[in-house]
């Protein structure tokens, strides 16, 4: 059972980027209907040279109250700088990094970054834990999966993502 007071990564693998897409726009339409919080999501992407692409809907992106943080800060924690093919998100990377990765372990970390392979797509979420029960009803079509519930609060992720931003409010 889901905390109320939990983040939680979904990370779901696509033999193709437009596979991921159709499924992201799920998420979308999940967050249009008001059946999920706070979230974030993009589709990333691993070439055959074995380079992470972070490819966002901009649109989407200034709609979320995390505005691309959490999905970077995720893939920043589980991919070396060296195969990150482009710019994750700015300075919010940092401040909602340290809280994601306090509520990861290493074999989580292991588990999350070995999920996708080379030449394929995956769709990460990074949200509130209602994200969980809207998930499973949505029937998401990815090919393998990995869930996982953080003992973070998403209050923290938000705060930190707002001081990054200059918003101390």
């Amino acid at each position: 059972m889901a905390k109320p007071d939990a983040v939680f990564i979904y990370i779901g693998t696509y033999p193709t980027e437009a596979a991921a897409r159709a499924d992201y726009d799920v998420v979308k339409d999940l967050r249009a209907a008001g059946a999920v919080g706070t979230y974030d999501a993009a589709v990333v992407t691993k070439d055959d040279g074995g380079k992470v692409h972070v490819n966002k809907d901009e649109t989407a992106t200034r709609h979320g109250a995390w505005g691309g943080a959490a999905v970077g800060a995720v893939v920043g924690i589980l991919f070396p700088p060296a195969v990150i093919g482009a710019a994750v998100v700015g300075a919010a990377v940092g401040g909602a990094g340290g809280h994601l990765w306090r509520g990861m372990s290493r074999a989580d970390v292991k588990e999350l970054g070995e999920i996708i392979d080379d030449g394929e797509a995956a769709l990460v979420v990074v949200g509130e834990s209602t994200l969980t029960r809207a998930l499973d009803k949505a029937a998401l079509k990815a090919e393998k999966h990995v869930a996982k519930e953080l003992d973070v609060n998403p209050k923290d992720v938000d705060k930190a993502v707002r001081e990054a931003a200059g918003d101390v409010s």
